[in-house]
């Protein structure tokens, strides 16, 4: 039986497609369209799943939507009519987008589905919001039972939930509702230091350890009320989500001394002490509803999704308190991983149908779930532009890349099937030399186009995490940060705080130390042999040829562009930027030997900078 699981119509629009319960594919929309977070109907990656799970014209047996829209129209419209009449221009710039579109799901999926060739289904199955990041969280964890957390902005009613996961069954037994929200307390730190909400919050993560949480009382005594198992409840007062189109008001920018950050304007102290400051009152929420969740389910293993599950300094504070005995979180966390939750959740909880639990490796593949390139298709591509390339034996593939590596160039690697969710985990991936100390600033300014403070991270070895940072199992999908072992620190003079934010970025701090944060941290991607032997075997070629197990990892992209996903996409990035390698499956491309390339000076347009 093949069900269907589309996400869509508020941001990262997603398809995925489960056959008798295993996870065949799964791809966000913004990759084939290019356009980042894509919201709309994820019509190319319905396509793209129907195709790689061998779906014909028969069309899927069932199809689900991720959350239910009758519901959040209630929730919208009630809090409309809560606030009157303020909120006016926002009402009238959501309701007809709502009327038109957004609750008219079941004839749009069905028309969709026709205009593929493919037959619809009459009925079209719906799972609550946070049901469905529940589910992503557990079907495919390598756990038999487990506490389940969702943390979000907002579903329907929903901001966060707590359950329990036992063999096929998923029980949802409490929650938070809007407007107590901790996403959207953290989006609102985010649009006020200048960043974009929905996708800049990794950003703030990022800042957070330049500043000082000298913001964190005043957090607690103004913004929110904390209770001891993690329950809370916000002040209104200091926000304008419910009636405005901003995250915060005049009382917000009157309690941190001045008004939101412009965008693109130059970060200061107070943006960094602020990003601190929130980073730590998130921590202290996560923490306390994780230590809620033992105590209530009485569970040892603890699943994460949602918005929030991004998170990962958060992430790593669970771990490393010891919470729970381990923690297993979905790497398509936000809105996209709903599309597989969905899915699994029919097939688990609606139809009752077993699960398979492996209890070593988890069911998502690596989330290597998107598509894939053949050897003839990448020729015939490159052949036909004239794109000058050369193909390594398969013995010499990978040594080669490392020479690369070793030799301080970026080299930009598409091979494989493309990762399902925010992040590249080796398949869609920059990869460079963590040894270089200007790597950090090379790789953001001249490859990225992005902010110089935003740290990298590694791609480790599985069999060699232990040597270089203090995490004792795998983290195969970067949503843990962990420290760097402090026998490869260097000494600090002390004086940072005092250096321009450029100075501080560039400063030295470990051995490795274009991964190595601020406070000698890392956002650690375990690499596994079994799970992705071609980028296992780039990285011990590395490490054969340089001792260091262990590579930068960057997605592949340039800011404000999606992860690339096809051959074209990866060319055109490769020449856009000072990359020096293109590795397209089996074969390397090197700059200096390609065309000419023209293209107009304000490519960057096409995107949205932030």
């Amino acid at each position: 039986m093949k069900v269907l699981g589309i996400s869509c119509y508020y941001h990262d629009a997603a398809a995925c497609l489960v056959d008798d319960g295993v996870i065949v594919a799964a791809a966000q929309e913004e990759r084939f369209t290019r356009k980042k977070h894509d919201a709309d109907f994820p019509e190319n990656a319905v396509k793209y799943c129907l195709a790689e799970g061998n779906v014909g014209s028969e069309g899927p047996d069932a199809v689900v939507f991720y959350d239910k829209p009758i519901l959040k129209f209630h929730r919208i419209l009630e809090t409309y009519f809560s606030v009157a009449p303020h909120g006016l221009r926002t009402f009238m710039k959501a309701i007809p987008l709502w009327v038109k579109q957004k609750l008219w799901v079941t004839p749009r999926i069905q028309d969709s589905l026709k205009a593929l060739g493919v037959n619809a289904p009459d009925k079209i199955f719906y799972s609550e919001h946070h049901e469905s990041h529940a589910a992503s969280a557990f079907y495919p964890s390598p756990f038999e039972e487990a506490a389940v957390l969702t943390l979000d902005g907002v579903g329907e009613w929903s901001t966060a939930t707590l359950g329990v996961g036992r063999g096929n069954r998923l029980e949802l037994q409490q929650e938070i509702r809007f407007p107590h929200s901790l996403g959207l307390l953290y989006s609102a730190f985010t649009y006020f230091t200048g960043f974009r909400v929905n996708s800049g919050e990794y950003k703030l993560m990022g800042l957070a350890p330049y500043g000082e949480p000298r913001y964190v009382q005043l957090i607690f005594e103004h913004l929110i009320d904390l209770k001891e198992d993690g329950s809370f409840r916000l002040n209104e007062d200091y926000f304008d989500y419910l009636s405005g189109l901003t995250m915060t008001n005049d009382k917000f920018a009157e309690l941190f001394g001045g008004p939101a950050r412009a965008s693109e304007s130059p970060i200061t102290r107070r943006e960094m002490d602020i990003a601190r400051s929130i980073q730590e009152v998130t921590e202290e929420i996560v923490l306390r509803i994780a230590r809620h969740a033992r105590k209530h389910t009485g569970m040892k293993y603890l699943c994460l999704a949602g918005g929030v599950a991004l998170n990962c300094v958060a992430n790593g504070r669970i771990v490393r308190e010891k919470i729970f005995e381990d923690v297993w979180i979905q790497p398509a966390s936000g809105d996209a991983g709903g599309a597989l939750g969905a899915a699994l959740a029919f097939w688990h909880n609606g139809l009752d149908k077993p699960r398979t639990v492996d209890g070593r490796r988890d069911a998502m593949r690596g989330s290597y779930l998107g598509p894939e390139f053949s050897e003839a298709s990448i020729r015939e591509f490159l052949d036909a532009r004239g794109y000058v390339y050369e193909q390594p034996s398969t013995d010499e593939w990978a040594d080669q890349i490392a020479q690369e590596i070793e030799e301080q160039k970026v080299v930009g690697l598409l091979h494989g099937r493309m990762e399902f969710g925010p992040r590249a985990l080796g398949n869609r991936s920059i990869i460079g030399d963590p040894r270089s100390p200007r790597m950090q600033s090379i790789m953001n300014l001249k490859i990225k186009y992005r902010e110089s403070f935003r740290p990298f991270a590694p791609s480790c070895l599985e069999e060699r995490v232990g040597d270089f940072f203090d995490l004792d199992g795998p983290s195969p999908y970067m949503l843990l940060v962990a420290p760097v072992k402090s026998e490869r620190h260097t000494e600090s003079s002390g004086d940072e705080q005092s250096l321009d934010l450029m100075e501080w970025v560039n400063r030295p701090r470990s051995d490795v130390p274009a991964i190595t944060h601020v406070d000698y941290s890392a956002r650690i991607q375990s690499v596994s042999r079994e799970t992705n032997p071609r980028y296992h075997a780039i990285i011990s070629e590395f490490e054969r040829r340089t001792g260091f197990g262990i590579v930068i990892n960057t997605s592949f992209n340039v800011r404000g562009e999606p992860i690339v996903c096809t051959p074209e996409d990866a060319y055109r990035c490769f020449m856009r930027t000072e990359m020096d390698t293109l590795v397209l499956g089996p074969f390397l491309l090197r700059k200096q030997a390609q065309p000419g390339w023209t293209e107009k000076e304000s490519w960057q347009e096409e995107f949205a900078l932030d």
